[in-house]
Order: structure tokens, then sequence, then C-alpha cells
């Protein structure tokens, strides 16, 4: 069973699905990572990337689903994905669907639900690793992520760049997700990440049982 994963800015997508992957022995596609490993290959799909990152250029959706094709392709038997962070808009959610079904995937779409509110006082007070890029809450103490690197805010972690992200996820993905609404499971994201790891595993237990 394959997850597509939703949330907005602030919801502890990528935290709680790595590790819901991690318990459910799920592989992670998740589109920046796929792009920098890929452009680091030498490979004919690694070197249309490469061209495409070192020209400054936007990714578009054709050659974002021949690497999401490309990393079905090379799964290993019978393994499952979650996808973090696609689609991102209609258009991207049709053709990662008709994917799926070339493929002969059974997927879910999850949703980790909070409000904005909820979403505005994380993002302004979260922290990023400088150089793994991992996401820290603000309730998170220390100074250093377990790589070494140093806790930073992100640049675009102000008042008004945050409302343009939540008004384009309002406006561009949550569309996309309500092309999910017959298998989309619902995930109440408030609490803190433990008891949203709680919650989620509750729910999903009975898809992997």
């Amino acid at each position: 069973m394959d997850l597509i994963f939703f949330g907005m800015q602030g919801a502890g997508k990528g935290t709680i699905g790595k590790l819901v992957a991690h318990k459910y022995g799920l592989e992670v596609f998740e589109t920046g990572g796929e792009l920098r490993k890929l452009s680091a290959e030498d490979s004919e799909l690694g070197k249309k990337v490469k061209a495409i990152i070192e020209a400054g250029n936007l990714v578009s959706n054709e050659v974002v689903m021949e690497i999401v094709e490309n990393f079905m392709k090379n799964l290993g038997e019978g393994k499952s994905v979650l996808f973090d962070g696609i689609p991102r808009k209609v258009v991207q959610a049709e053709t990662l669907n008709a994917l799926l079904e070339k493929y002969k995937r059974e997927y879910k779409g999850v949703l980790l639900e909070i409000s904005m509110d909820t979403a505005l006082a994380r993002l302004t007070t979260r922290r990023i690793c400088d150089t793994c890029k991992t996401v820290f809450p603000a309730d998170y103490k220390g100074e250093k992520c377990e790589c070494g690197g140093t806790l930073t805010v992100r640049k675009d972690d102000n008042a008004s760049a945050i409302h343009n992200r939540l008004d384009a996820f309002q406006n561009e993905t949550m569309p996309a997700i309500q092309m999910y609404a017959d298998k989309l499971i619902k995930i109440n994201g408030e609490g803190s990440i433990e008891e949203v790891e709680k919650l989620a595993y509750e729910i999903l237990d009975p898809l992997f049982a």
C-alpha cells in the first residue's frame, strides 16, 4: 500500500512521514531529495535533471513524473512508497494517479489536519538544520542537529512569506487533495509529535496488518 502524504506547511508532514515510513518499511519519495540524488548520477535522466538545475529552471511536471516513474521502476520487490510533497497541484495529481494505475499500485491519501493559527504559530518558531535540512519544532531545546549541523530560522519563515505559502496550499494543493476524497485518511495534527505519531499508528495499523 502506497501512501500520499499531505499537510499544510507546519503540519509536521515530513517528520510524521519519516516515522510512518520507518514503522511500515516504506520507501520515501521526496521530490527535492530525488532531484539532488539524480543530479549526481551519470545517467540520461540524471544529466537531464542536472542541466535543468544548473540552468536555474523549474523542473516541469513531465520531468517530475519521469523521476517518479524511475523511482518506482527501481523499487525493491514488494516495496511500498510514501510520497512526501507530491502532488502539489491538480495536474500533478492527475499524472501521478495515472502512473500509479499504470503500475497497478494500491494507494491512499493521508492528510495531517491543522488550523491556520497552528500553522502560523509553528512556522514562525521552528528551526531548520543548515546541513541536512531537518526541521525542528519550537519546543526542541537543542542547538545542534543529530548530524552536527546548526539550527537556524529559515529566511522565508516570516509572516508575509508564510501567508503566501499557506494561500498557495489552500488554492492549489487543496483541490488536488480533494481528488483523493474516496481514498483519503485524515489525521488530527494539532498535538505534539509524539501524540500525532501515536494517532497515526492507530489509524494506519489496519492498512499494514
